[in-house]
């Protein structure tokens, strides 16, 4: 008989390596959606250990258990829920001071929990040597110093999870404040006795005594008269203390959190690494900049190389495949069901796999090393002109992969004005599927110098948009605030597994889209219904944007995914040769109004939930008129530089 499913949640400040944990933990047998009602992601994904199945879920990163924004209000609901067996808080063994202030608000609330000490490699490189067994003592937890990127103590960890969800777990220690403190809070605890609570009566009577609004709103409710024991209790506190009550509470925890961190950690001699140099010139005002646009070229330059050579390698050997086929099957019905069935599939793996791979593994390499924070901080200056902080650069660099967590990204914004500009600013970043048209057209057969230039466009655009944008809605940018995270040696099976993630929602959701398409685009074809919308079509698309009138059908279809412009382009131009088709200026045009126009239905769809029907439309319209705009004044500038 198989035991209980262990079910596990994984808590702790962002950039501290939850991720990573819960990556490794679970490889491939994850999947994410989004928590009820909200549009902030649930990562869940399942571990088979030592006979035991564990489901662990990857909880948002947060500060605090205070409801300040919407990952908190996720993450507190969910410990409160008491869903999970089993609490695993990640800390960063080099910053544990500030992470435990979240640890001791989770003991306050007497779950089963297990302290995950991680990147305490990092932490000695820095000069800090944390003790797992002195942080264990102190807080009455088990404790297991781990290194996530290495798989290192994991097993412990696991192990630790199993032994913690027995029912003789022991309880946390009882971290005390002052007295002055204490005394309210016991107080308290007996005004409270006699009700139904969830959650012990001293995490309650902190919480009210905090004023968290969600708990006073349901206890006073309960028992009218406790609305003045908890006033008086907070003025006295505050008389005594001189401060707001939640002030001073905040103060004191702080307080047990550095005279813990001091007594679980000691000094060593730092490891002087090629990495504090480099950070420097990272961060560099002026060289920062520099070695940001060396590093993200080299990316994309990289990424069309890579994807030019597996795209040659692949279109050969499809053509050997199709000749054979020619030669065994001959005749008009055989050639069609190559083009209804096949073509699709082959314009696809020719065409855009080969971009979509590397891209996706680049742009994993960004992330996990920590760089992406510090083009963050370089471009604070310039991201505040378009309405918001450099923070919000991030989303910006994401959308390179894909516009729809680009545009959810926005929430770490703090204003839904800077959200808005950031949403709009998201939409327009040339996403994976637009630079499958950029570097699979433009690139490979008018010149990679001219996909630099349609990206340089493109951010040109992007800039006095939002810079329309912000002048329009009414308010000012705040101040950059944020958490730089340490540089970290990227793990290639965490990388793998991101690239793989993304890979998969392309197989498998991309792909029946391309032979469904496909299918439809050759029957319409086979029935005339193509040759009527295009004639509908032709004013803008041929007269305006001199593109062939079968360039209109798939744009249409390019709501759906941007690469299917090019994949279906292929099918019906029957080649994926497209210099023997288009001119250079027909392919640079193309491409240009592909990376402009109506976002794809997904992103659509995110800009819907994250701003309303109102705002995504609007944004839809800009976008779609200003690439038919530009897109034909482009068409009729290339000549002057002698491209037709």
């Amino acid at each position: 008989m198989t035991e209980a499913t262990i079910r596990v949640a994984l808590v702790g400040n962002a950039n501290v390596g939850k991720s990573v944990v819960f990556n490794a933990l679970t490889g491939l047998h994850q999947h994410v959606s989004n928590w009820p009602g909200k549009t902030i992601e649930r990562a869940e994904g399942t571990l088979h250990y030592r006979g035991r199945t564990i489901d662990i879920i990857d909880l948002p990163g947060t500060y605090s258990l205070t409801q300040y924004s919407g990952e908190e209000s996720v993450t507190r609901e969910y410990i409160e829920s008491k869903e999970a067996d089993v609490l695993v808080n990640v800390i960063d063994a080099g910053a544990m001071e500030r992470n435990l202030y979240l640890t001791l608000q989770l003991l306050e609330m007497r779950p089963k929990m297990v302290v995950a000490l991680n990147q305490v490699d990092m932490a000695e490189s820095r000069g800090i040597r944390a003790s797992p067994g002195r942080l264990s003592t102190a807080i009455g937890v088990p404790v297991v110093a781990t290194v996530a990127t290495s798989e290192i103590g994991l097993t412990t960890l696991m192990d630790e999870v199993i032994r913690r969800s027995g029912t003789d777990a022991n309880a946390p220690t009882v971290i005390k404040y002052s007295t002055g403190i204490e005394t309210r809070i016991c107080e308290l605890e007996s005004a409270l006795s006699g009700l139904e609570l969830d959650h012990p009566l001293r995490y309650v009577a902190i919480r009210l005594l905090e004023e968290d609004q969600k708990t006073s709103a349901k206890l006073y409710a309960m028992r009218p008269t406790l609305r003045t024991t908890v006033d008086r209790l907070r003025k006295e506190i505050e008389e005594r203390y001189t401060q707001d009550a939640t002030t001073v509470l905040a103060s004191e925890r702080y307080a047990i959190a550095a005279r813990v961190a001091s007594m679980a950690t000691e000094p060593c001699t730092p490891k002087r690494s090629l990495l504090q140099h480099f950070d420097r010139v990272a961060l560099n005002p002026i060289l920062g900049y520099l070695l940001m646009l060396v590093l993200l070229g080299g990316m994309f330059y990289g990424v069309f190389q890579l994807g030019h050579i597996l795209s040659g390698l692949i279109d050969d050997g499809f053509s050997a495949l199709r000749s054979s086929y020619d030669a065994a099957f001959p005749g008009e019905l055989s050639a069609f069901i190559w083009s209804a069935l096949i073509e699709g599939v082959v314009a696809g793996v020719t065409v855009a796999l080969p971009y979509i791979l590397p891209m996706y593994i680049a742009l994993s390499l960004l992330e996990d090393t920590g760089y992406l924070a510090r083009i963050a901080f370089l471009m604070d200056s310039v991201m505040h002109k378009i309405g918001f902080h450099g923070k919000g650069f991030i989303p910006l660099i994401v959308g390179f992969g894909c516009n729809v967590p680009a545009c959810m990204g926005c929430r770490v914004l703090e204003t839904q004005r800077e959200r808005l500009i950031c949403g709009f600013a998201a939409s327009l970043v040339p996403c994976t599927a637009r630079s499958i048209v950029i570097l699979g057209l433009v690139a490979a057969y008018v010149g990679f110098h001219w996909a630099v230039i349609l990206y340089v466009l493109d951010f040109i655009i992007l800039f006095v948009l939002t810079r329309g944008a912000f002048r329009l809605l009414p308010g000012e940018p705040k101040g950059l605030i944020m958490d730089m995270p340490c540089y970290r040696r990227p793990s290639p099976s965490t990388v793998g597994k991101k690239a793989w993630t993304n890979i998969r929602e392309f197989v498998y959701v991309a792909f029946p889209i391309i032979i469904a398409g496909n299918l439809l685009l050759q029957l319409s074809s086979a029935v005339g219904l193509l040759d009527v919308v295009g004639l509908y079509m032709s004013p803008v698309i041929v007269f305006w944007l001199g593109l062939p009138t079968v360039a209109g059908i798939v744009l249409l279809f390019g709501v759906l995914r941007k690469e299917l412009t090019l994949i279906m382009l292929a099918a019906l131009l029957g080649t994926t040769n497209f210099a023997l088709v288009l001119t250079p200026g027909q392919m640079i045009v193309f491409a240009f109004v592909v990376m402009l126009y109506v976002p794809c239905l997904a992103t659509i769809a995110t800009l819907v939930k994250e701003f309303g029907y109102r705002r995504a439309a609007q944004i839809t319209v800009v976008e779609v008129i200003t690439a038919v705009v530009l897109g034909g004044v482009l068409l009729r500038l290339l000549p002057l530089i002698g491209i037709y």
